[in-house]
């Protein structure tokens, strides 16, 4: 019984099994395959044009239009553009000034591009000055600071540019050493360039042949013709359409005027022509009492 029951003692069962041999696993990779990726297309390497700098390109724009430097109070640089503007912009005031004054208006045109670089110089914008018209004895205006001939110099300042226009005229009229200018013939530009050089207005010796040279090139005459009323009908025409003034009107401006003589007032004017001094103003625009010898006032 001892041997039965030694032979019964439970002992702990170890089961062992025989592996089953797994399937081989594919090892997995991340990502797709890399018979699956999209086979990579050929760069083509466009060549790249060359930075221009703006700079660059603004002055490769602005040399297709021709320039020319303007030398007075101020270096300008201008095109024919701007100078054709400017005539179209003061023609008006400058043949007014012809009738008033005596003073050719092509010289005056041509004294404003020159002087004023086209309206475009330092003066012309910071002071309204068309001339250079320094400020010399006498001047009780604005005025403003300027290197020319020697360093910060005075010059005359204006509310707008017709001022200068007209002062540049009274500066002309009043004072002795140009009247020998109002000799001439009206529509003697090239005497009118060398006599204002010959009295003191400018210094550099070339000043006569610029003034020539605008007048011609811009046909600056063509405004003193037709204040003078020497031009054909077709270009009076031509003109006084521009103008928006019809040829009458300039027939009855030129029949209805009086060409001031020396010795002659507003007040003798008035007086010839049955006028009241006032009337007289008020049909020439006159603010003042100044003549000019040579100066034509409308009397009818």
């Amino acid at each position: 019984m001892l041997v039965l029951a030694s032979c019964n003692a439970t002992k702990p069962v170890i089961v062992t099994k025989k592996s089953t041999p797994r399937a081989s696993v594919p090892t997995v990779v991340k990502g797709k395959p890399e018979t699956n990726r999209s086979a990579k297309k050929p760069v083509t390497k466009v060549p790249t044009k060359p930075n221009v700098s703006v700079s660059q390109k603004t002055k490769t724009t602005a040399n297709n239009a021709p320039k020319e430097v303007i030398v007075s109070t101020s270096k300008t640089v201008v095109t024919s553009d701007i100078i054709t503007l400017y005539v179209s912009k003061f023609k008006d005031i400058a043949m007014g000034n012809m009738r008033n004054y005596g003073i050719p208006a092509s010289i005056i045109l041509a004294q404003g591009i020159l002087e004023s670089g086209a309206g475009n110089g330092d003066l012309a914008l910071s002071a309204n000055n068309h001339f250079g018209i320094k400020c010399h004895v006498g001047w009780t205006g604005e005025s403003v600071n300027h290197d020319d001939d020697a360093s910060q110099e005075c010059f005359r300042k204006y509310e707008n540019p017709s001022e200068s226009f007209k002062d540049h005229a009274l500066f002309l009229t009043s004072r002795n050493r140009y009247s020998k200018l109002f000799e001439n013939q009206k529509g003697d530009y090239k005497a009118w360039a060398k006599g204002l050089r010959a009295a003191g207005y400018a210094t550099d010796p070339k000043y006569p042949d610029k003034l020539i040279s605008y007048i011609e090139r811009y046909q600056l005459h063509q405004y003193d013709d037709l204040v003078l009323g020497i031009n054909s009908n077709a270009k009076i025409k031509e003109i006084t359409d521009e103008l928006n003034i019809s040829n009458k009107e300039s027939v009855v401006w030129n029949s209805d005027s009086y060409e001031v003589q020396k010795g002659d007032t507003l007040y003798s004017i008035a007086k010839k022509f049955a006028l009241q001094v006032e009337d007289l103003k008020q049909k020439n625009n006159l603010t003042d009492n100044a003549l000019a010898i040579g100066q034509r006032l409308i009397v009818k």
